[in-house]
């Protein structure tokens, strides 16, 4: 009787039993390990020699050993002797120079620009003028993995001037929770990218931020995961449904979205209270922390909020969520104020 020869296809079925996946599983995340790592050796060594490139020119423009006319003849004298050598002309050799003097003087910066590729650094060092606002930068790219597309919409969107102007309102248990340092949480949430009909419900807000819920995971960050949609709860044999229910894996915790299309009114926190009430009896698991709810507004008035989360015991913040891109000049001239103030009151 003739051997029945096996397909491609019934060999593959065979050799992909359970056991030899978790193995293939295993043999690709070492691969692509092995790649990331080789990219990072790789990036870190090029952002380095443009570090001393620039160290070198600007030494030697400090020095008066050079003019910047050198600097043009360096440039075209690399390109004549080492023409398959790219990225060396004269406007990036004086951007390897604007680099390195950005960050010389400050060790507690000058690390971070090896751990991001090239343009990401660019981005940051045309675009950030202060000192403080390339570090914030700096440092959100590092932790947040943004892309070179997402840092320019952050920069577009005016983060930094609205993290210092105004900073995330929080109740009292939150600032215990989270830390006092860090900004896992915004004041307002930009959401640009929403196309919703005039008179807009809830509703409405609610299915168009699931429908591109992969930008708006960007803008809450990272370590946010998305659970569900009108998540429910029962309490006293009646069902109540959250809108939006997320998971911070730093925190580790449950948040809490509730929307309203209006203004933020005290009331609110009622409701969010209950609901985080809900989550910590009968959802949160053991070895979680307590729940964090955010009420995420159209509008909101910043004394009416504070008063109304100094009192609460429930871990809550309220924000307010923005259609269109921040008037940047406008936040950048209340920054300017900003520092004069803190300057004379130093």
């Amino acid at each position: 009787m003739a051997k029945k020869i096996k397909t491609a296809e019934e060999t593959t079925a065979l050799s992909e039993t359970s056991d030899n996946l978790v193995a293939f599983h295993e043999v690709v995340q070492l691969i692509e390990k092995a790649r990331q790592q080789a990219y990072q050796v790789v990036n870190a060594a090029l952002v380095d020699l443009y570090w001393q490139v620039g160290r070198y020119i600007s030494q030697k423009l400090e020095t008066a050993a050079w003019g910047e006319a050198i600097v043009d003849e360096l440039a075209g004298y690399i390109q004549r002797h080492s023409p398959t050598i790219q990225g060396f002309t004269r406007r990036n050799l004086f951007r390897m120079r604007q680099f390195f003097e950005a960050y010389r003087s400050d060790e507690k910066v000058a690390p971070l620009v090896r751990q991001l590729p090239w343009t990401h650094n660019l981005i940051i060092l045309t675009r950030a003028k202060r000192p403080e606002e390339r570090e914030f930068y700096l440092r959100f790219c590092i932790a947040e993995r943004w892309s070179k597309r997402d840092l320019e919409r952050q920069i577009n969107g005016s983060l930094f001037e609205r993290q210092v102007l105004f900073p995330p309102k929080v109740s009292p248990l939150v600032t215990q929770l989270r830390g006092s340092d860090s900004l896992l949480f915004k004041d307002s949430y930009i959401v640009d990218f929403l196309n919703l009909p005039e008179g807009y419900t809830e509703r409405d807000l609610q299915h168009g931020l699931i429908r591109d819920l992969k930008r708006f995971l960007l803008e809450l960050g990272r370590d946010f995961c998305f659970i569900g949609e009108e998540y429910l709860v029962q309490v006293g044999g009646r069902d109540f449904r959250l809108d939006l229910l997320f998971f911070h894996r730093e925190l580790q915790c449950l948040v809490a979205f509730e929307l309203k299309v209006d203004e933020f009114q005290p009331e609110h926190l009622g409701k969010l209270s209950f609901y985080l009430e809900a989550l910590d009896r009968d959802v949160k698991k053991p070895h979680e922390n307590p729940s964090i709810g955010v009420l995420l507004c159209a509008g909101k008035d910043s004394e009416v909020v504070e008063y109304a989360l100094s009192r609460t015991l429930s871990p809550a913040l309220v924000a307010e969520y923005q259609m269109r891109l921040p008037d940047k000049q406008l936040l950048q001239s209340k920054l300017h104020e900003f520092y004069l103030l803190l300057n004379i009151q130093d």
